[in-house]
């Protein structure tokens, strides 16, 4: 096996072309950390098509301009355009992110653009495109890089303890062992209690990779992940739980499956349909709702993408001690080429602006430190548009353990903020709590970015603001004030 001393000559291409001696690893561990990755986040080929999918537009139309929903094109075209963005950003920028439909941005697209009065589903998926291409050129230009240098290195390691903390809750919530409460906003279970063969599940789950840690065991997260589904497939041939919710969405059973029914499929090759790919109206929106609110729409997009990013690049970087003196990941702008451009192939394929997701640090925890690791979540996405019965398997209760297993790694990072420097630990510490309180990595970025500039003033600071933050700032504050602001301008 190569080792970072050995000559360039001795090791093989495809260790030079991914530096992967040069950064600790070994292909063994970027295969294992880029399928820990693809099971971790595969969720999203069948939930997307429950966001997207299932929402008409104000004509009555569904995602590909049919009278009735057409799940399995909307998974193809997810899966087909994860695999090739994720493959791109292992490539081009050499960096473990995967890439898929951002959540939160595919139901705003839903809900708050394909449902305003006049737009169709191919105009909406033409604003993403546009905010894509947007993106591209504030990269291009480097002033999406140089606000990214801008910010403290300290509110960057915030950052990713408050995306630690968010993929926790997130993983939590999805495996139903946290839920709403009847008079708290959640609580343990159900009705405070565990109850239900899933959150056995996912609690075996989570068990098993700490212990497989804890002893040092090569593969522990995704071995945890194929263990818990072995079992759910167990239970599930036994007990016949099937979905928690109905097809009318309705909660049928609290102790059912959250999502995937783990059961074994009939079939486990499907042809795959793209027929969505290149249905969208790029200029069609100015037309149907007017210039201002195409505007107002646009930013919304653009700005949760542009610092969603940026934040999930960080936190998977300082994971995997890739991170500069300045908290920079190796080959930012590279990053952010990659990451802009599947914005926009993510509309162009009617699938809703494409991201990094942070769900990639379960690779990372699993020793993966290059794009290779990205490259073989892309194969694995492809090879899903063909095996989509496949990833049918892997219940949220199965997948979601990696998650919680990640986040205490990321929190780790938490000793690098100085917390008697209540410049640095206020922002730090709004950063960090909003993350999860509000289900929004944007939200949180933009609370600390804010509280950073407002208090830096407060002490008579101000010339040591960069004046990119306070442009970042400023913008924050428009983007936390974008509902009144809509009204202002007569925006639905």
């Amino acid at each position: 096996m190569a080792t970072p001393t050995e000559p360039a000559q001795r090791r093989s291409a495809l260790d030079r072309y991914f530096r992967i001696a040069e950064r600790g690893s070994t292909v063994a561990r970027e295969v294992r950390g880029g399928l820990a990755t693809f099971f971790t986040m595969a969720y999203i080929v069948v939930l997307n098509p429950l966001i997207i999918g299932t929402q008409p537009d104000s004509t009555g139309s569904f995602l590909g301009g049919g009278d009735a929903p057409d799940l399995a094109a909307v998974a193809a075209a997810t899966a087909l355009v994860a695999g090739v963005m994720t493959i791109l950003m292992g490539v081009v920028a050499n960096y473990p992110l995967a890439l898929a439909t951002g959540l939160g941005l595919n139901a705003f697209v839903a809900f708050g653009v394909a449902a305003l009065p006049g737009m169709t589903w191919a105009d909406a998926m033409g604003l993403v495109v546009l905010e894509g291409l947007i993106i591209l050129v504030l990269v291009l230009t480097g002033f999406r890089e140089a606000v990214f240098h801008a910010v403290p290195a300290q509110l960057k390691t915030a950052i990713s303890v408050g995306i630690g903390l968010f993929i926790t809750i997130v993983g939590l919530v999805d495996a139903g062992f946290v839920r709403s409460g009847s008079g708290t906003p959640l609580e343990l279970g159900i009705g405070g209690f565990l109850n239900g063969w899933p959150t056995l599940v996912f609690v075996v789950g989570l068990l098993l990779m700490i212990v497989l840690m804890a002893r040092g065991v090569r593969g522990a997260i995704l071995g945890g992940i194929v263990a818990a589904t072995v079992l759910a497939v167990v239970v599930e041939a036994i007990a016949q739980l099937g979905s928690r919710t109905g097809a009318d969405g309705e909660v049928r059973d609290p102790r059912a499956w959250g999502l995937n029914v783990p059961a074994l499929p009939s079939s486990w090759v499907d042809t795959p349909d793209f027929s969505l790919l290149g249905q969208f109206s790029l200029l069609g929106s100015f037309e149907r709702i007017g210039v201002v609110s195409v505007v107002l729409l646009v930013f919304t997009l653009l700005l949760a993408d542009f610092f969603d990013t940026m934040g999930t690049m960080v936190a998977i970087g300082k994971e995997g001690d890739l991170l500069d003196a300045e908290g920079n990941p190796p080959g930012t702008r590279r990053i952010l080429v990659v990451d802009s451009i599947a914005a926009a192939a993510g509309g162009a394929a009617g699938v809703s602006s494409n991201t990094s997701y942070i769900e990639s640090a379960t690779g990372v925890g699993e020793g993966a430190r290059t794009g290779l690791a990205s490259v073989v979540t892309g194969v694995a996405f492809l090879l899903t548009t063909f095996l989509a019965p496949v990833v049918a398997i892997v219940p949220y209760e199965a997948a979601t353990p990696a998650l919680v297993v990640v986040g205490f790694l990321m929190m780790t990072q938490v000793k690098g903020i100085d917390w008697d420097d209540v410049e640095i630990a206020l922002p730090a510490f709004l950063t960090i709590v909003l993350m999860p309180f509000t289900y929004s990595i944007s939200a949180g970025i933009g609370a600390g970015f804010v509280a950073h500039v407002v208090l830096k003033v407060a002490r008579g600071k101000a010339r040591q603001v960069h004046p990119l933050m306070w442009v970042t700032a400023a913008l924050f504050v428009l983007y936390f004030a974008i509902d009144p602001v809509k009204e202002a301008f007569g925006v639905a």
